[in-house]
């Protein structure tokens, strides 16, 4: 299965999708990607450390600094994508993370390098549409899904640039701010997602803010996916070794929740 059927796969559910967010170099990462898949994650985000990640609470910039002090380097996250995939043929790899690292031996380079390890997408916090030609050209030419990011605060001007040269599905941040911190209210998730919907065919998942199966199951019902990251991002600072029997278990209880919304036919 190529990267862009097995997107397009995981959002062709009868459901919506569910896609979780890990640290790369932060714990035992491979034995933790495994407990998402085996919790029933639909699609995996693998953050990429870097030393400014601007967007990211508490929980992501520390998974950030223990992941960076460990040693972990972009050859490292790489080789932690190739094992991935090598394991898991058809679940989709998005890679999530800042400009810096992604071009700075240029971004045909790194197009190639994630290309070579299975990934599936590129989500890059800090290049705004406006700049695309800085990554954006590179990916599509090998295949890879640049997926943008889209916010409350992304108006009806703003929004055809950000659809524009978007693929795999659109990442909506439900509150204008940093991960972990705040949940939006679902009217205004409800709305905005929506609005997006009507300018777009692509997919909109929703994150920043979903931290329990509850709040899972309730953007499943106004949206076509949902991403959950600081949630386990404590899980792997608080258990462990632990980790991964945490993690599959929450993987778990999220993806029965999103389920119970769809089945009971309030997913619009």
């Amino acid at each position: 299965m190529n990267a862009s059927n097995r997107l397009s796969s995981a959002f062709a559910k009868s459901r919506p999708a569910f896609v979780a967010f890990i640290t790369a170099g932060d714990g035992d990462t491979a034995a933790n990607l495994d407990a998402l898949v085996a919790g029933g994650a639909d699609v995996i985000e693998l953050g990429m450390p870097f030393t400014d990640p601007m967007a990211d609470g508490p929980a992501i910039q520390a998974a950030n600094l223990r992941s960076l002090g460990a040693g972990t380097t972009t050859a490292n996250v790489l080789q932690t994508a190739y094992d991935f995939r090598a394991r898991h043929p058809d679940v989709p790899l998005i890679l999530m993370g800042y400009a810096n690292p992604m071009i700075r031996r240029g971004p045909e380079w790194f197009a190639s390098a994630a290309k070579g390890a299975g990934v599936d997408g590129v989500i890059c916090v800090d290049i705004p549409p406006e700049e695309d030609d800085a990554l954006g050209p590179a990916l599509r030419e090998a295949g890879i899904a640049p997926i943008r990011l889209a916010t409350p605060t992304t108006d009806a001007a703003r929004l055809p640039a950000v659809i524009e040269g978007s693929e795999g599905f659109l990442y909506y941040v439900s509150v204008a701010g940093i991960t972990g911190k705040q949940q939006a209210a679902i009217d205004s998730i409800e709305s905005n997602v929506a609005r997006i919907k009507q300018s777009t065919d692509l997919p909109v998942a929703v994150g920043f803010g979903v931290r329990t199966p509850e709040q899972a199951a309730e953007i499943a019902r106004v949206a076509d996916g949902v991403v959950v990251g600081s949630a386990f991002i404590d899980l792997v600072e608080k258990c462990g070794k632990d980790a991964p029997a945490a993690l599959q278990e929450l993987t778990t209880a999220m993806v029965a929740a999103i389920n119970d919304a769809r089945s009971q036919g309030i997913h619009s």
